[in-house]
């Protein structure tokens, strides 16, 4: 999917379900991602690759550039070309460096493997020149919180390729790549101008429309043009951001989870944050996002098995719902998640709880209006913004007083800040928090930062 070429709203439109490209950041249920990066102490990994001289190296150093405030490292695929033999030197005109066999990509897994589990590792130097690797010299690459795997041919061997958590393909103009390709070659690795356009037109396109193109399939974002797609760029580090900040939050509280991370919900979430949507927009994206996060929270409420009898007559062993389970919204932001729990759950009664500051004293009016059977119900607490926790921890220690266990309560939520998230856990360690995003922080006006505004105000239209 081009990141930058079409506008998220067309990307989201055209996405034919809830994810693209089966992109999973948090490690469920991904073939290409067998280990989360809040698994453990595992890094984030990236794959980045794309048809000769594409400017994959630009866009690497532009990510690196900007999570300057996280431990990066790049790993090129071309440092692991297999050295040449005195008899391929002699025809090195001959050779094909762009075929899979031309790098040894067992060295190349061992190295990613190991640095996915922490440890530092030597990767080889190759002497473009001399067309063989430095026997004395290696490069010195330590643990990192992201790695970056980058070349022509890094998605091509499923190995290396289910290591990642994100795949890039960074799609340029055929004319454009050679250009750049000849001016390298020459200028970088000291041959003639006919040399290059020989090999590029006997091994370097043929490979790329045998190997790379191929492989553009397995990328989870495409950037068109390269380093010049600032907003491409400027996207995927958002992303990356987002995902380290959210599993560091997830390694402390296990009771908090943040619902599986798409390009698709990064895009709802950047048109609902943007401060000149139009009304109508954001409470459509809006209710996009709560949907899947009130889905999210009814995942995890208990279940009994239940066999019941298909039309064919067969048996099938499923599950059956709970069924004591109610919703309690936190008037006034917390009612437009009203009809997303309504639309998942037929006949559900909802509760509410308003939660006003008396003037500058610090005392709370409440008020409250709550099942009279309360206590003995799973409560879905609805809120879509987690800020600094104070109102949170109010609600519910007021459900808590109506005989709530804590262990019943389910928090969900849009956004939250770290700030909230630590003020709720600390204090009721055993409920479950749901959001969509952990956004940076508070600022010393007590508001999330991004954030997305007054939610009650812009969804009930009272903002103008």
């Amino acid at each position: 999917m081009p990141a930058g070429t079409r506008t998220i709203e067309e990307a989201i439109e055209a996405a034919s379900g809830p994810h693209f490209s089966g992109l999973r950041l948090d490690g469920a249920a991904n073939s290409s991602t067998p280990a989360s990066p809040g698994a453990g102490k595992q890094p984030f990994v990236i794959g980045v690759s794309g048809g000769t001289a594409s400017g994959k190296t630009t866009v690497c150093d532009m990510i690196i550039q900007q999570l300057h405030d996280h431990r990066v490292v790049l790993v090129n695929q071309d440092s692991f070309y297999r050295g040449l033999t005195p008899e391929e030197s002699d025809r090195v005109h001959e050779y094909n460096f762009d075929h899979p066999d031309a790098f040894d990509t067992e060295q190349l897994l061992e190295c990613a493997l190991q640095l996915r589990s922490g440890q530092s590792v030597q990767v080889p130097i190759y002497d473009f020149k001399k067309h063989r690797r430095c026997s004395e010299t290696f490069r010195q690459v330590n643990a990192a919180d992201v790695i970056i795997l980058e070349g022509i041919l890094i998605f091509h061997d499923p190995r290396v390729r289910n290591l990642m958590n994100m795949k890039i393909f960074v799609d340029t103009d055929a004319d454009v790549r050679l250009a750049r390709r000849i001016r390298r070659d020459t200028v970088e690795r000291g041959r003639d101008i006919n040399s290059v356009l020989e090999q590029y037109a006997k091994f370097v396109k043929p490979a790329f429309e045998d190997f790379v193109l191929p492989s553009k399939k397995y990328a989870d974002v495409i950037i068109p043009r390269g380093g010049d797609n600032h907003v491409a760029i400027d996207l995927i580090v958002q992303h990356i951001r987002t995902k380290l900040g959210q599993h560091n939050l997830c390694k402390i509280y296990s009771n908090v989870y943040v619902i599986q991370s798409t390009f698709q919900i990064r895009g709802m979430h950047t048109l609902i944050r943007d401060r000149e949507i139009s009304k109508h927009d954001f409470v459509f994206y809006s209710d996009r996002l709560i949907r899947l996060v009130v889905e999210h929270g009814l995942g995890h409420l208990p279940f009994t098995e239940k066999q019941i009898v298909t039309p064919t007559g067969s048996v099938y062993t499923g599950v059956d719902f709970c069924k004591k389970l109610c919703g309690v919204s936190i008037i006034r932001s917390g009612e437009s998640m009203e009809n997303a729990l309504r639309a998942c759950c037929k006949g559900i009664k909802i509760g509410k709880i308003l939660i006003h500051r008396d003037g500058d004293n610090g005392q709370q009016l409440i008020y409250e209006k709550l099942p009279l059977d309360i206590s003995e119900r799973h409560v879905l607490l609805l809120d879509p913004v987690l800020a600094t926790g104070n109102s949170a921890n109010q609600a519910i220690e007021l459900l808590i007083q109506n005989g709530v266990p804590e262990s019943h309560i389910i928090f969900l939520n849009l956004i939250s800040a770290p700030e909230g998230i630590h003020c709720v856990c600390k204090r009721f360690p055993t409920l479950t928090i749901v959001t969509s995003e952990i956004d940076a922080a508070l600022n010393e006006e007590y508001r999330v930062i991004p954030g997305l505004g007054e939610f009650g105000d812009r969804y009930f239209g009272t903002d103008d």
